[in-house]
């Protein structure tokens, strides 16, 4: 990574190891590989998650998620086709903040913590998006 010219020097030799790049990717996706394990470990309570955000039918919904979850953060973590995963990790994300975080519907401080939630996952897409910007330059640049 070469960073902007106004960059301090400590932070330019931190940027620079070689094993943060690699550690940000699999730090990202970590939440999702916990995720997808323990629904994969928890089927039927992976079905019931669904079916409570009004996702049916929820075996598949479970499956895909699981899917996704474990095999999108594979890639990202592999550094190999990282725009796939992390955009199949996106995609879910969305769904996900759209079907559990509707503060539009709730008020209060049920609506303030959908909020919050809503736009924390809108940040992790937004990270998402960054982590396949950034593996797309690293990949031009060899």
């Amino acid at each position: 990574m070469s960073p902007n010219a106004d960059t301090p020097r400590p932070i330019a030799t931190i940027l620079a190891l070689p094993w943060l790049w690699p550690a940000v990717r699999a730090t990202l996706v970590s939440a999702f590989v916990i995720g997808g394990f323990a629904k994969l470990l928890d089927f039927a309570g992976a079905i019931a998650e669904q079916e409570h955000f009004g996702l049916r039918p929820g075996w598949l919904w479970a499956a895909l998620a699981i899917g996704v979850e474990i095999g999108g953060s594979a890639l990202v973590i592999a550094g190999r086709w990282v725009w796939f995963g992390a955009g199949g990790l996106g995609v879910l994300t969305a769904v996900a903040m759209l079907a559990a975080n509707n503060f539009w519907a709730l008020s209060g401080n049920d609506r303030f913590m959908a909020l919050n939630a809503f736009f924390e996952h809108l940040g992790l897409i937004a990270g998402l998006v960054l982590v396949s910007v950034c593996a797309t330059e690293r990949a031009d640049r060899t």
